[in-house]
């Protein structure tokens, strides 16, 4: 595998040597001479949403890059990402790249008229590398921009196996399951067996979402799932409206919500990634997060210091939310994408780059991460818990984050403002008129 990897490596440093050349053969044949010789020493600036030691580890895969090609690549993360780069891409201060956490934020940025369409080699290497519907998220207008990078399942529930064990209960196969679950756990500690929190700076409320969508996935079906992610079932569809009904026989309850951390009102104080801790010393039995919480776990510390196991029979793991039947059609995905505003011979080899088996193998064997890239190795996960987690994630029978799909005006504006409003209070019909306003934006 290794020797596999090595040549992979050989082939794409060819590549950006290839690129190279053609940038030196454009100023020999009369481009400007003010142009730059070599992309050696050429600096690429990304620009992301990911902080802290997830852009520690997206930073460090491009060492061997650097170090191959002479192109140094920055990347700068933002917190408040979402609300700032069209923005800023809009006023002339766009980066080379900018990795996109929703295809509907991304529409946004087409807009501005300041994103450059995917390179061909960009455009091979997604054909080459991922499932089709995969391109499809990165597509606006029939022109394709943006490459997947990494992924995730949305909708596990993750809990204590050592706790399971103390308290004597199991993993549950259904919804019904899954709640009694919950009340004989509450009965054995005296505490609300879930935990949540929606906070996450700019972008507070998102975790709702992905509560929302699973229920919609899971009692509406498919179907409507697939229309109401395109905006033709609205929010006040009775469908939407009985999955926050149901959502909220947990996240509404106080009975139910929010161990380690207060009542249902502390929901909205509490950052999302702070559950982590809870769910590994036991104080929280239950949490609904993506699979990309296994990277919180690794600035965690138990009892005796160590960083918990993600273990079947270790400290944490995680279940995909079950259904109302034991058997679910389809599960939840997201991902980021890679889009380039820049198309000068550096760039176009940093985003080539990103859409390679190398990078990604490059970042999952960092840990806390998986990828969709098909052609890349799910033995690199940092534990078997996020290689199963990518080989679903590589599966074709998936469907995408509904809100990432929907205009950014409601996906990632009313709807994360709803899902905060819905916790202080505000009633399930206001809530669902107030997000479906957001396509009126």
């Amino acid at each position: 595998m290794k020797a596999m990897r090595s040549h992979r490596r050989t082939s794409l440093v060819l590549g950006v040597t290839a690129v190279a050349a053609l940038a030196l053969a454009g100023c020999a044949e009369g481009g400007d001479s003010g142009d730059s010789d070599s992309v050696e020493g050429e600096t690429v600036e990304i620009s992301g949403g990911i902080t802290g030691t997830e852009a520690d580890a997206l930073q460090s895969t491009f060492d061997a890059f650097t170090e191959d090609t002479g192109i140094i690549v920055k990347y700068t993360g933002d917190k408040g990402f979402e609300g700032n780069i069209v923005t800023k891409v809009a006023g002339g201060n766009a980066p080379d790249i900018a990795i996109v956490p929703q295809p509907g934020l991304l529409r946004a940025l087409v807009d501005t008229g300041e994103a450059k369409p995917a390179p061909d080699g960009v455009v091979a290497n997604v054909e080459a590398n991922w499932s089709p519907s995969w391109k499809e998220y990165g597509t606006v207008d029939d022109t394709f921009y943006s490459a997947p990078m990494l992924g995730n399942i949305k909708g596990y529930v993750w809990y204590s196996p050592k706790k399971f064990a103390e308290w004597g209960v199991e993993v549950p196969t259904t919804w019904d399951e899954m709640m009694t679950l919950a009340t004989t756990i509450s009965e054995k500690t005296g505490e609300p067996a879930w935990c949540a929190g929606f906070a996450s700076g700019d972008a507070s409320g998102w975790p709702g979402t992905d509560w929302i969508e699973d229920l919609v996935l899971r009692q509406a079906g498919t179907e409507v799932y697939d229309s109401w992610a395109a905006g033709e079932t609205p929010f006040t569809d009775p469908d939407i409206a009985e999955a926050f009904d149901t959502v909220g026989t947990i996240l509404l309850d106080p009975e139910m919500v929010n161990a380690g951390f207060g009542d249902v009102t502390s929901i909205n104080s509490t950052a999302f990634a702070d559950v982590a801790a809870k769910v590994a010393d036991g104080s929280c039995a239950l949490t609904h997060q993506a699979s990309f919480l296994t990277a919180n776990f690794l600035t965690v510390q138990t009892a005796d210091g160590a960083t918990p196991e993600v273990e079947a029979d270790g400290d944490v793991y995680a279940f995909v939310l079950p259904g109302f039947e034991e058997e679910l059609s389809a599960v939840e995905v997201g991902g980021e994408f890679v889009t380039g505003f820049s198309d000068d011979a550096a760039t176009v080899a940093v985003l080539e780059y990103m859409s390679t088996p190398e990078w990604a193998d490059a970042r999952v064997e960092l840990g806390g991460a998986i990828s969709a890239n098909i052609n890349a190795d799910p033995s690199l996960a940092s534990s078997q818990f996020l290689t199963d987690a990518m080989e679903l994630l590589q599966s074709p029978d998936a469907r995408f984050d509904a809100s990432d799909l929907m205009p950014a005006t409601v996906g990632s504006g009313s709807f994360w403002r709803g899902m905060v409003n819905w916790i202080d209070g505000r009633p399930t019909e206001q809530v669902l008129e107030d997000i479906q306003a957001g396509y009126d934006d």
